[in-house]
């Protein structure tokens, strides 16, 4: 199966944003000429592809390779040098230009930044005495589209950058938005919740007063509503364990670029030390009917299913079939090679799932959640501790300042220092408003039913995330009747109604009261964009989706985000680097 999902399904023609990218790529390689080394940074290799494929790019007389310190070996004359903006790849090019004009080799040097190019790393340029050697020019790669209903904008450590001030992220961000309305239409309705949320709204804004988009050139927008959720909202949805399958699959095997990387061994196949890639996208069918399934149901289907082949088979090998029923058998036996995928993964999945430690995890989630007998989870935490488990594992369940000094040593200061920036860390306060948000929102929600849900809850088995109840409030009734709950959370919120299409429907009847659904039924879907400041997790997208599945729900999404994350990776994000 092919790592680049079809899209075919998109609620909005997202493959025409992946076209126009790949237009402009082959645009930049056509206009040079000749033989030529594209030098990737290694942080793109995965976003470009699920972009374009190696072979479109050879065509155009391409050698390929990966941007380290070492010198480019390659016998072509023209090197082409592929790059996000950072200060650490622009000295790593000076070397190479200044070796090779040491050695007397006669090369052009192309630099091409994604998404843009900044003074900062000219000025390195310029520093080291190379920038007169170099024609420098943009690839304009804002947003990668990792499945039919989801982007993204593919920023490491966006949250961290926010936190500690650089507004870049937050441009990029806009800049992304605006190029969507650029093919789709002005969003005419933009709700947003926390500070880089509200920023980017700002942002939006002004990008559209300077480079305003012809609505006369777009027609009608197809976007009805934008909602901007900051990730410092709500930093316990990540902190939990995922419990949907793809969720899970990130959790354990970690998902990059729409595919995991597990030994052939999981996947049945006995090579010894071999690595197997699987891509996980919509274009897999059972994929795309399990992925946002609780795991408990997962092996269900599976199971079923299975069991259904089997019987098939026994039918088919003991009666005479008619043409159509050999035909419906046969279409099974193409389905063959995604049941043995999945069922190898789930398997195991299964040999974390089933550890003691993952289950008492579990339990400790839904005890600080709940906020119940905190004086367990601190003995459970400080037993982790004393057993010297992963930081942050420990970190997930509740970070005890003086615990993690004294276990984990006054090196990691740095790393307190970034998570209390981030607002992952806090100093106890005396009144804390969880308490009065959980209930608000319920955002516990008792005997849920993993295998028939009628409730987001499911994703984490009984906890709803935060940030989907806050988009479900969103397009359900609005903000404004819970004002003062949303005054509880993290950073300010904001709404704006923006110049477009005159007959536009209104952000507070998108979906509430039935009179509401009833306007909408006889025109097609609604389509929000709700974008992530700081990363989402799988099991927030499964939520989602799960909302626009429900019956008269009279939206689409898409989701956009900086990053798709677990607990883990933004945890990790604000580790400090030692050495």
């Amino acid at each position: 199966m092919a790592q680049i999902p079809n899209l075919d399904n998109s609620p909005l023609n997202i493959k025409s944003i992946r076209e126009q990218s790949q237009r402009e790529l082959v645009n930049i390689l056509k206009n040079i000429r000749g033989k030529k080394c594209l030098v990737i940074d290694q942080t793109l290799s995965g976003s470009l592809s699920l972009i374009i494929q190696t072979s479109i790019i050879r065509e155009h007389g391409v050698e390929l390779r990966h941007l380290s310190a070492e010198p480019v070996q390659t016998d072509s004359t023209k090197v082409v040098y592929l790059v996000r903006s950072r200060l650490d790849l622009m000295k790593f090019i000076c070397s190479h230009i200044n070796d090779d004009v040491s050695k007397g080799l006669q090369r052009e040097h192309y630099i091409y930044f994604v998404p843009r190019r900044e003074v900062v790393c000219e000025k390195v340029l310029e520093e080291n005495k190379v920038h007169n050697l170099i024609t420098i020019g943009e690839y304009p790669l804002y947003m990668i589209p990792l499945d039919e209903d989801v982007l993204s904008f593919e920023l490491d450590y966006a949250g961290k950058g926010c936190a500690e001030g650089d507004p870049t992220s937050l441009w990029y961000i806009a800049k992304a938005i605006h190029k969507l309305e650029s093919s789709f239409g002005v969003i005419p309705n933009v709700r947003a919740k926390g500070k880089g949320s509200v920023r980017v709204a700002d942002i939006l804004t002004h990008i559209q007063a300077e480079e305003p988009v012809n609505s006369s050139d777009v027609g009608v927008p197809e976007i009805n509503t934008l909602i901007l959720i900051d990730r410092e909202v709500d930093m316990v949805t990540p902190m939990c364990s995922q419990l949907t399958y793809e969720g899970l699959l990130d959790e354990f095997v970690s998902i990059n670029n729409g595919a995991v990387e597990v030994d052939s061994k999981v996947m049945g196949v006995q090579q010894d030390g071999k690595k197997m890639k699987v891509p996980l996208n919509s274009s897999d069918k059972l994929f795309k009917e399990i992925r946002d399934l609780n795991f408990e149901v997962v092996t269900q289907v599976l199971r079923q299913k299975a069991t259904s082949m089997k019987q098939d088979y026994t039918e088919i090998s003991t009666n005479n079939q008619s043409v159509s029923e050999l035909k419906d058998f046969v279409k099974k036996l193409n389905s063959l090679p995604e049941m043995n995928r999945h069922i190898n993964l789930a398997q195991h999945l299964t040999t974390f799932t089933s550890e003691s430690s993952f289950l008492a995890q579990l339990d400790m989630e839904h005890t600080i959640i709940e906020s119940q007998s905190f004086e367990l989870c601190l003995d459970h935490i400080e037993e982790l501790i004393h057993r010297q488990e992963p930081l942050t594992g420990v970190l997930r369940l509740l970070i005890l300042l003086r615990e993690l000094l004294h276990s984990y040593g006054f090196e990691h200061m740095g790393t307190l220092n970034n998570l209390e920036k981030a607002g992952l860390l806090r100093k106890q306060e005396s009144k804390s408003n969880w308490l009065t948000v959980k209930r608000a929102l319920q955002l516990v929600v008792e005997d849920t039913d993993t295998a028939n849900p009628n409730d987001i809850a499911y994703v984490f088995s009984g906890y709803a995330p935060l940030s989907i109840r806050l988009v479900q409030h969103a397009v359900r009734s609005g903000w404004r009747p819970m004002e003062e709950i949303w005054k509880l959370l993290p950073g300010p919120h904001s709404e704006t109604k923006r110049g477009g299409y005159s007959g536009s429907q209104s952000f507070d009847t998108l979906q509430g009261p039935s009179g509401a659904v009833d306007r909408v039924a006889d025109v097609r879907r609604s389509l929000v964009l709700v974008v992530f400041i700081g990363g989402v997790t799988f099991a927030e997208i499964s939520a989602l989706r799960f909302l626009t599945a429900q019956e008269g729900m009279a939206y689409d999404m898409i989701i956009g985000t900086t990053k798709i994350i677990n607990g883990n990776k933004l945890v990790e994000s604000y580790i400090e680097k030692l050495g």
